[in-house]
């Protein structure tokens, strides 16, 4: 019921800028900061006229922006007027100015004799007539644009102006200049990296760069039909961020899920070539040549490997396609200016001239051998073993290790050429390993489909359902994803330590975060399994030297290499202390702390020693030792591999970002927020991205942020079950109790922090339900529900035992504070402070001090809260939390604490920016007016200087004016 109230009160209040601004479709999507600055040129309501060209390279949605501010601008009553540049027509002297006016040109009638006739004469000159006279123009065309403006705002919009008329331009650019109060908004837009000829120094521009990976994946997922697994990630690479190549690939390759073609890859269809067929055409047949050469090579590929394949001697025969704008040539390599020109270079060309082209590079001197195994491949017809064998042999452990995308790819492909289905299996075994790596579960599930036809290797199969299990769970299907696991350990148990541990080390990620006890309690067998594999290979390997080590090789060999690196007994040590913890935290984190932190004997490397960091980072996760946690989970995204790659990580985003907020190193948790959340877009990763906004909303409320709504209203929320994902569940609950704790609704807070007990006391998240009790009894204080907290509060020590962390006992003692009827609240508040440990948790003592002083004050010990309160304020503005500085500083009020000017010497802590907004809003200026000077939006000024207050030790807009006003 909580869960439908949360979402029913987002639906309600749903509305950012954008959509209140009239934003529709999926136009926004990369480029929203770009409409918020379109929207602020064109909205003249106020008569200040403003201009604005927008530039950017073929594709990047200069037309589809100029169109969205035309609608916004029509819906707000603004006249809009538009031209468009051809440059297929040869360019007739105002014929642009009379495509922009000819709507209004029936008002020329109001206007001088003088001014009309230049009008006509130039839009429709009579045979005597000759060209109009230019300063009469001008000023008829500036009257007339005044003239219209009188009866409401007037948006003139031109697309592609370097396809326009000079006569035109220059007319357009004197009426700019001239216009003072006029609610007149000019908005052009232009092809290229650069303004075009002509254009004024002072015309503000915006250019417009290549969407993020993270945009151009959101981009694609709302395409009908979009690719999935390798067609998507290939796609989205392929795409180098042009929106127009998104959707035309999209289009190219619809509902695509299977094995991607091979060779270079390039998708095409008639309308990518009749788009780029004129530019292409008219080049030489050489040059044609060339660059089939180069849209048939890997990007990582050189120029110089491109003219040794073609046999070109020199730079020549590029000069057509450089001059023609369609590729540059820049530290040794040849790009394509937009990628659709790329394909469209590749397929204009025969078969067999391509199958030539990927022969000539595979031959080429100086190809490397992954490379030179890809164009063979891509030159291959059907099966051909040797083309696999060497695709195999290319996707080495180093360069998986290196390169988790490259490596799946290579061995996908290798499998497709294997003649036998052992061999198909063994390969794209390899493949799920490194798909699994590179943390793409839909491309994992299009392998495993491919794997579970052919294999027939029981050892191989319980690797393979490793990775899919993760996968699926990943997906948000947590009971599917054990199940998985599960049927197949029940059937074929693995035989080695290495896949027993890992597949017990994934059933515990399955199984913390679906909460479910009946996952809990499989754990000890399949721990207890892969502890007597452990013992059993130890002693199948004692004996000669080296043996160990033949038998590690053994090993790799049967999984297909899948955990190539986590055979050595210190890693296997830290996977059995890992899952252990997961089983009974409080029975063994202590010992398991010991293991994982003692100095090693051998050196770790690569996934083994990310595996011992992720490892030590979960046993200091559920021990609260939160600076070890943090750190271990540093040095762990350190070796993430290749931009992209997520592979363990996508586990553990949630748990790195909770520690981070909890010892108050919010800048570093937003930035991973940040990260993660574009990794789970391009990854199509639901839950992830589910826990992150979650914790975002957590992080918001924390500081005090206003929250007018809780935003867990899209379609993730929509789809995922949460009561088989009952930590991104519990998440949830926190971030809606502390967001309506700051909107000041206590009964609401109280509602959403209770559901994350059950009526009978039981966690719905045995470990992050525990850590909200505090939380949880200060919202039924506010609203007299003391005794029912209580009770969850009693079940809460039962279960966290007879030595609970540290962190824990700082928190049930600040709870018992607040709702134990029958202990000593002093005692409590004294017990919840006095442990030097709380300083590693800022934020929850501080709201312990808080309350402590509160409890004081009510008493009449004034001297004993200010001291408390004092504390609080200062680590609030440590901490950057706006929302307790101002609760703190009203208990100092009402402790007869007034309040202290600022000094203006505390301008020196805040940024550039904060200052510059400091100085407006002191010189009397509203936050719109700041954000149009800015080119903010009104609620970024407001957050701003949210942050600002408790920093210059104020808590209103007079006081900064009286602190810093210039006048």
């Amino acid at each position: 019921m909580t869960e439908i109230e949360v979402r029913s009160a987002a639906a309600s209040a749903e509305g950012t800028h954008l959509v209140a601004s009239g934003w529709r479709g999926t136009s926004a999507i990369g480029r929203e900061a770009e409409v918020e600055r379109i929207l602020r040129c064109v909205d003249v309501r106020d008569g200040r006229p403003q201009a604005l060209l927008l530039l950017g390279e073929a594709g990047t949605g200069k037309s589809r922006l100029l169109r969205v501010a035309e609608e916004w601008a029509g819906e707000r009553r603004t006249r809009v007027l538009s031209a468009q540049g051809w440059g297929a027509e040869e360019p007739q002297a105002f014929s642009s100015l009379h495509q922009l006016l000819l709507p209004v040109l029936g008002e020329v009638d109001a206007l001088p004799e003088h001014q009309r006739v230049a009008l006509r004469t130039a839009f429709g000159p009579a045979p005597e007539t000759g060209p109009p006279e230019g300063s009469a123009l001008r000023a008829a065309v500036l009257a007339l644009l005044d003239r219209v403006a009188r009866a409401g705002p007037v948006l003139l919009a031109v697309d592609d102006l370097q396809e326009c008329d000079r006569d035109s331009a220059d007319v357009l650019f004197f009426v700019r200049r001239r216009l003072t109060d006029q609610a007149v908004a000019m908005l052009f837009t232009a092809r290229g990296e650069a303004p075009p000829a002509g254009i004024p120094a002072d015309l503000p521009v915006l250019s417009l760069g290549p969407l993020s990976l993270a945009a151009s994946a959101r981009l694609l997922d709302a395409q009908p039909g979009a690719p999935t697994g390798r067609f998507r990630l290939d796609l989205l690479r392929q795409a180098q961020g042009n929106p127009l190549a998104v959707v035309e690939l999209s289009r190219a390759t619809r509902g695509g899920t299977g094995p991607a073609p091979t060779g270079a890859e390039l998708r095409q269809t008639s309308r990518i070539q009749q788009m780029c067929s004129a530019r292409l055409g008219a080049l030489p047949e050489a040059t044609q040549r060339a660059l089939l050469y180069a849209a048939t090579a890997l990007r990582e590929e050189e120029l110089t490997t491109v003219m040794d394949a073609l046999g070109a001697q020199d730079l020549t025969v590029w000069v057509p396609a450089e001059e023609a704008d369609l590729i540059t040539i820049a530290d040794g390599r040849v790009t394509f200016r937009n990628p659709l020109m790329r394909t469209a270079a590749y397929h204009r060309h025969a078969a067999k001239l391509r199958q030539r082209a990927h022969r000539d590079l595979a031959a080429a001197p100086g190809q490397t051998p992954a490379h030179r195994a890809w164009h063979l491949a891509a030159a291959a017809i059907g099966p051909d073993e040797a083309v696999a064998a060497a695709l195999e042999e290319a996707a080495t452990p180093a360069q998986r290790a290196e390169d988790c995308f490259g490596s799946a790819k290579v061995l996908e492909q290798a499998a497709r050429f294997s003649a036998r289905d052992d061999d198909r299996a063994r390969r794209l075994a390899k493949a799920l390993s490194a798909a699994s790596d590179f943390g793409d579960p839909d491309w994992v599930r299009d392998l495993y489909a491919q794997f579970t036809q052919v294999n027939t290797d029981p050892e191989l199969r319980c690797v393979a359902a490793c990775a899919m299990s993760a996968a699926l769970s990943l997906l948000s299907f947590q009971q599917e994803a054990f199940d998985l696991l599960m049927d197949v350990w029940r059937r074929t148990p693995p035989r080695s330590a290495t896949t027993s541990f890992a597949l017990a080390g994934i059933a515990l990620g399955i199984s913390r975060q679906s909460g479910l006890p009946g996952h809990r309690l499989q754990l000890p067998r399949l721990l207890d399994h892969a502890t007597r594999a452990a013992r059993a290979e130890r002693e199948r390997c004692a004996g000669e030297h080296g043996a160990r080590e033949q038998c590690v090789r053994e090993q790799c060999a049967r999984e297909g290499g899948f955990f190539h690196e986590l055979a050595g007994p210190g890693v296997l040590a830290s996977l059995e202390a890992a899952v252990s913890v997961g089983i009974d935290p409080a029975a063994h984190a202590g010992s398991a702390l010991r293991v994982l932190t003692a100095p090693r004997s051998e050196p770790l490397d690569g996934e083994g020693r990310q595996a011992r960091l992720l490892a030590t980072a979960w046993v200091a996760y559920n021990a609260d030792e939160s600076d070890l946690c943090a750190e271990n989970y540093r040095q762990a995204s350190a070796l993430r591999g290749a931009p992209g790659t997520l592979g363990p990580r996508a586990w553990t985003l949630a748990a790195q970002v909770d520690t981070l907020v909890s010892i108050g190193r919010w800048s570093e948790a937003e930035a991973v927020i940040e990260e993660g959340r574009s990794d789970a877009a391009v990854h199509r990763l639901p839950r992830v991205d589910m826990d992150l906004e979650a914790l975002h909303v957590t992080l918001r409320a924390l500081r005090g942020d206003s929250v007018p709504e809780i935003p867990f209203t899209g379609s993730h929320w929509r789809s995922v079950s949460l009561d088989e994902n009952r930590s991104t569940h519990a998440r949830m609950l926190r971030a809606c109790g502390l967001t309506a704790m700051v909107l000041g609704d206590a009964d609401r807070a109280f509602r959403h922090l209770r559901a994350l007990f059950g009526e009978d006391g039981s966690p719905l998240d045995p470990f992050l339900s525990p850590r909200c009790v505090s939380e949880l009894a200060a919202a039924a204080q506010r609203i007299g529900r003391q005794r029912e907290a209580a009770r969850i509060l009693r079940d809460v020590r039962e279960r966290q035992g007879a030595r609970p962390t540290t962190r824990m006992t700082l928190l049930m003692h600040h709870a018992a504070a607040l709702v134990d009827e029958d202990g000593d609240p002093e005692h409590h508040f004294r017990l919840a402070l006095v442990n030097a440990e709380a300083d590693k948790w800022p934020l929850e003592r501080a709201r312990a001090r808080l309350h402590y002083a509160i409890w004081l004050r009510r008493r009449r010990r004034p001297l004993e809260a200010r001291a408390q309160l004092t504390a609080v304020v200062e680590v609030a503005a440590r901490l950057d939390a706006p929302h307790l500085a101002a609760s703190a500083r009203g208990e100092l009020r009402a402790a007869g604490v007034a309040d202290a000017p600022a000094s203006p010497d505390r301008l020196a802590e805040l940024t550039a920016q904060q200052q510059q907004i400091a100085r407006l809003a002191a010189n009397g200026l509203s936050n719109r007016e700041i954000g149009e000077r800015l080119f903010l939006s009104p609620r970024t000024v407001g957050s701003h200087l949210y942050n600002v207050y408790p920093k210059l030790g104020i808590s209103s807009r007079h006081q900064l004016r009286d602190l810093l006003s210039d006048g």
